[in-house]
């Protein structure tokens, strides 16, 4: 799944589509994994799945990212792209 990160917001919140990917905003700063550990989190609770069942594949340091997802309903994944 392809992912837009925007680190610093207000609060942890999946916003929408951006082109095929999915925005989601962050509380947490972009230094040290944060972030990165936040996004991860937001997905794993909104699919219902392990933290350790999302995984950022790539773009560690980068917004746009690729992250992995084990154990997830398609169908729940669907809905989060869909428009």
């Amino acid at each position: 799944m392809d992912v837009k990160v925007v680190p610093g917001g207000s609060r942890d919140q999946i916003v929408g589509r951006l082109g095929e990917a999915l925005k989601i905003k962050v509380s947490a700063p972009p230094e040290g994994g944060k972030a990165n550990a936040a996004v991860c989190a937001l997905l794993a609770k909104t699919l219902g799945v392990a933290k350790r069942d999302v995984q950022i594949v790539a773009g560690h340091s980068q917004p746009n990212k690729q992250v992995a997802i084990r154990g997830a309903d398609s169908g729940k994944i669907q809905e989060l792209l869909s428009p």
